[in-house]
């Protein structure tokens, strides 16, 4: 038949459009063209899909060949439209015949010998075949990371030849349905650190609520420490948030490694990144970190050495859970539903208010440092905490068996987050007003008590919300209905800096 339909995978973000292939043979001048908005990886792939049929010991059509990739205002880049402009070709010449061509759709890239490489970014592909109900053809080493949804049907194929023989029915390719290996990674225990129980505390509440967290201390107190074991303590992740994770990854420079499969990321950059670095973008646009650590933990050391302008792009996701980049030809949009932790010195040289007595820093020169961190995104973070020099340097050498592991706490935070999952089906740190208004409600007492905080430290009404939010918090890890006073004093002393 002149004209053969072939369907495959665009990727927009996390998204994974369909892509209608249509190769059309007929007598002419011989050339392939191929329209629909290709860009330069999709134009080249007239020459890798040549050599490979020739390679493969079928033969190119001496005719004029024309290749649609439908929809026509939708961009497409990369190889992976190459293996499925190669079958159509062999369909559109009489070469290759397929009687259930439509249940298939096909990535992959093909080298000039007709061998199929592993393409980025096959777990949306996957996630999107599985909800079109259609059997997937995809790279050899690509099957493991797409396997990880379950019950989707996937044929690895490693060959041009291999791949013609099974849609013709002569040598059909077993489906690969992988079995779910999970895979742990074994973050550090937060029995490692020693001492500080006020900021492990304020960590178990970070975990249970998903609130984010600001520590500030001199050099070589723990914070880093701390925050390295967050992880270890948050709750298991459910199916549908691994799945985001790996798709965001999966597109990402990086890769996904599926030994991460429903692990929490822990994301830690430099704080010479740039915003771009933190948000994403490049011409088509890729994932920065805040969206690398999504449903995981985003870790901001030396927050004041952080571009202020760069701190700044973080005030948007921080509400709204997602980010969009926009360039003059693109447009993605990219779930950031991460926690941050950031940690910070007192001052420039870090020793401000320590019992060492080091410091020489002025108030004028203190408070330069400090503003750094712009009101409003301070505002934003739910709980800051002093970490402070153990007084006891004894400590250190300890081997106190009652402090408790990552699994213990673990199992607290996990128990705190099902009776939110219960309540709200989300956790604390997401409730809206209206949530707020209806499950954190105050009898006059506790109601009257806040009120006088709110106005003796003129905090905002964002900082009154999130207040509430972690008194609520407080109580499911206290197994309480309602908050009381204890809880709302506690949430109020995890406001350091505006008590400051």
């Amino acid at each position: 038949m002149p004209l053969a339909v072939v369907y495959s995978r665009a990727g927009i973000g996390i998204d994974a459009p369909l892509v209608t292939v249509e190769v059309h043979v007929s007598n002419g001048l011989p050339g392939l063209s191929i329209v629909g908005l290709p860009e330069a990886a999709v134009k080249e792939s007239k020459d890798r899909v040549r050599g490979a049929i020739i390679n493969s010991h079928f033969e190119f059509p001496a005719k004029k060949i024309i290749i649609n990739l439908a929809p026509a205002d939708l961009p497409k880049d990369g190889g992976r439209f190459d293996l499925p402009i190669a079958i159509g070709v062999l369909l559109a010449s009489g070469q290759l015949e397929a009687a259930d061509i439509d249940g298939y759709e096909f990535v992959g890239e093909l080298a000039l010998g007709g061998e199929l490489r592993p393409v980025k970014g096959v777990i949306p592909v996957a996630m999107q075949s599985k909800f079109a109900g259609r059997k997937l053809v995809l790279p050899v080493g690509n099957e493991v990371e797409a396997g990880m949804l379950g019950n989707v049907e996937l044929y690895p194929s490693s060959h041009l030849i291999e791949l013609s023989r099974h849609l013709a029915g002569q040598a059909p390719i077993s489906p690969f349905f992988a079995k779910e290996d999970r895979h742990l990674n074994v973050f550090p225990d937060l029995s490692d650190v020693k001492g500080q129980f006020h900021a492990k505390r304020a960590l178990e509440i970070c975990a249970a609520g998903g609130h984010s967290l600001l520590m500030l201390g001199p050099p070589g107190t723990g914070k880093t420490m701390l925050a390295s074991r967050l992880p270890g303590i948050l709750p298991s992740m459910s199916l549908e948030e691994a799945a985001e994770s790996a798709a965001i990854q999966s597109i990402s420079h990086q890769g996904f490694d599926f030994a991460n499969w429903r692990c929490r990321t822990f994301r830690s950059p430099h704080h010479t990144s740039s915003a771009v670095a933190l948000v994403g973008g490049g011409g088509n646009p890729k994932p920065g970190e805040i969206s690398l650590a999504h449903n995981g933990v985003l870790f901001l050391d030396e927050l004041p050495e952080f571009g202020r302008h760069v701190l700044e792009v973080l005030r948007e996701p921080m509400e709204s859970g997602k980010i969009s980049i926009s360039r003059a030809a693109r447009q993605a949009e990219y779930p950031a539903n991460f926690q941050l932790v950031a940690a910070m010195n007192p001052c420039p040289c870090g020793y401000y208010g320590d019992s060492s007595g080091k410091c020489n820093c002025s108030q004028e020169k203190v408070a330069r440092y400090r503003n750094k961190i712009s009101g409003p995104l301070l505002d934003r973070i739910d709980m800051h905490i002093e970490v402070p020099r153990l007084s006891n340097i004894s400590q250190l050498s300890s081997d106190d068996k009652s402090v408790e592991s990552s699994d213990v706490i673990r199992q607290r935070v996990e128990k705190a987050r099902l009776i939110q999952m219960r309540r709200v089906n989300k956790a604390n740190s997401d409730m809206a007003v209206s949530e707020i208004d209806e499950f954190c409600s105050l009898d006059s007492k506790e109601q009257d008590f806040l009120l006088k905080t709110i106005e003796k430290f003129d905090l905002s009404s964002r900082a009154y919300h999130r207040i509430l939010k972690v008194a609520r918090t407080i109580a499911d890890l206290d197994k309480q209905s309602q908050i009381s006073l204890p809880h709302i004093a506690e949430a109020i002393n995890f406001r350091r800096l505006d008590r400051a």
